[in-house]
């Protein structure tokens, strides 16, 4: 039975009757377009991620269950595509949204000719695909855009045309989603190459990650030896003055600004204590 296309505008909806699907962006290269590349955050009900794990991109092109992954680039007679398949049947329960975005490379989607995405059933022959949508900069500011989002209906699963561009790129976009993003990373992410092209193996053979996704810990500097103290003599009980709470008696005072602790039972951090991941970095190698 022929598959009919839905050709969709910007916040129409289709049904998916698929367990799986392939998302694909297209567009056409040339002469001063920049590079696209596509990625997916998987989103929780309240709209967010529910961890850095939730964001597949070019440095984390395979989330952690497997059941989302970006495919190598190609060249085909129509231009350039990058794809993300979803296994929407599998995935937890908690994932409320997949959303596939796009992002530019070396300038803005003004200079991006005939965007568009093509959803394809991925358990079968890529023929005819399920919906497209051509996708339009809206200020031609944009570098980064999101195309559609899969989204779960009943028991069953939709894909939303949306449109929504960001010009603040693939970082704004990921932090809005609730992604950490290490700032200083995010400043070389315009340092790259046509790798994806020349060869996209190990993404395509399921690779882990681990080497693209880059985790920064923040060491704490140690404090300077202060010099000894003066005794302070007690204070005097009195009552609170303009409702600022008054020191107790007998506190120490503050050295060079730093507020001592009324009570320190442990001066030491717990031996279970790190320093939290600041988020994937945005370095391609």
């Amino acid at each position: 039975m022929a598959v009919m296309t839905h050709a969709m505008q910007k916040g129409s909806n289709v049904p998916l009757d698929t367990a799986a699907v392939r998302a694909v962006l297209r567009w056409t290269p040339g002469p001063g377009v920049p590079d696209v590349d596509a990625s997916a955050l998987l989103l929780g009900p309240s709209g967010r991620v529910r961890s850095d794990e939730d964001f597949v991109f070019y440095n984390q092109p395979r989330h952690p269950s497997g059941l989302v992954r970006r495919l190598p680039k190609k060249r085909d007679s129509e231009g350039l595509t990058d794809t993300v398949e979803a296994d929407l049947a599998a995935l937890d329960v908690s994932v409320d949204r997949v959303v596939i975005a796009a992002s530019s490379d070396g300038g803005t989607f003004r200079s991006v000719s005939d965007l568009r995405i093509l959803l394809y059933d991925a358990a079968g022959a890529e023929r005819e695909p399920l919906a497209l949508f051509d996708v339009t900069a809206e200020t031609g500011e944009e570098t980064a855009v999101i195309c559609g989002e899969l989204y779960r209906r009943g028991d069953g699963w939709k894909f939303r045309a949306v449109g929504q561009g960001y010009p603040t790129g693939l970082v704004g976009l990921a932090t809005d989603f609730g992604i950490s993003v290490d700032e200083d990373a995010a400043e070389a992410s315009g340092d790259r190459d046509d790798q994806d092209l020349q060869g996209g193996a190990q993404a395509a053979s399921g690779g882990s990650s681990d080497s693209d996704l880059t985790v920064v810990h923040t060491p704490v500097p140690p404090q300077p030896a202060l010099p000894p103290q003066p005794a302070v003599p007690p204070m005097p009980d009195r009552a609170p003055a303009y409702g600022y709470p008054q020191q107790p008696v007998n506190a120490p005072a503050p050295a060079y600004g730093y507020p001592q602790p009324v009570t320190a039972p442990e001066q030491n951090p717990a031996p279970e204590f790190r320093m939290p991941p600041m988020g994937p970095q945005f370095v391609r190698s």
